[in-house]
């Protein structure tokens, strides 16, 4: 049974993923701004544990491999747009589609390589992309939840912080895309 946590934690992403989706641009309860908070924190709590114990009790699979970081796109995809196309951060359609295109752009590389039996590890510049989106989507969404009236000062902070952003996965997805190009390069993404 131990060996199916991790993917089970996987599949427990993605069907939080459509419950992210209600609560952020559907649901016009009072509480939509909290819940939305809450499901994407416990989201992105499964995707921390379901690696952490697949790595301690070393049940790596290949559903694994390929689910873990599709449901992960979908999660942080699915909160990136809501900050990107609702008030009140509206960060605009070139912060999401830079991120969208270069999100699927190199899954789908890796996926290629992969089955060609290429393994290209994501690198540090790829950490501190995914940490840089996490910490940015955990606290736009807490601002929505907690503050009742944002100040434009924290509303330009968080554009800042998403261009930032977006700036680091243009450089990262370069690295990625350089090391399958150049022999013996390292992986940036």
């Amino acid at each position: 049974m131990r060996k199916h946590i991790p993917n089970i934690l996987t599949m427990l992403r993605f069907i939080l993923v459509p419950f992210f989706i209600y609560a952020a641009f559907v649901s016009d309860s009072e509480s939509a701004a909290m819940l939305s908070l809450i499901i994407f924190m416990l989201a992105a709590f499964t995707d921390y544990l379901d690696g952490t114990l697949a790595r301690k009790w070393d049940v790596i699979s290949d559903f694994g491999k390929i689910m873990d970081p599709l449901a992960d796109k979908l999660l942080v995809l699915s909160a990136l747009s809501a900050i990107s196309f609702q008030q009140p951060f509206k960060l605009g359609w070139i912060v999401f589609f830079i991120i969208l295109i270069r999100e699927v752009g190199i899954t789908l590389l890796r996926e290629i390589y992969h089955k060609k039996g290429i393994v290209v590890p994501a690198g540090n510049l790829g950490k501190v992309k995914t940490f840089m989106q996490m910490v940015g989507l955990i606290f736009a969404l807490g601002v929505n939840a907690f503050i009742a009236e944002i100040s434009q000062g924290l509303i330009i902070g968080v554009r800042i912080w998403f261009w930032l952003v977006v700036v680091i996965t243009l450089v990262s997805g370069f690295g990625y895309i350089r090391v399958l190009i150049l022999p013996g390069g390292k992986s940036e993404s």
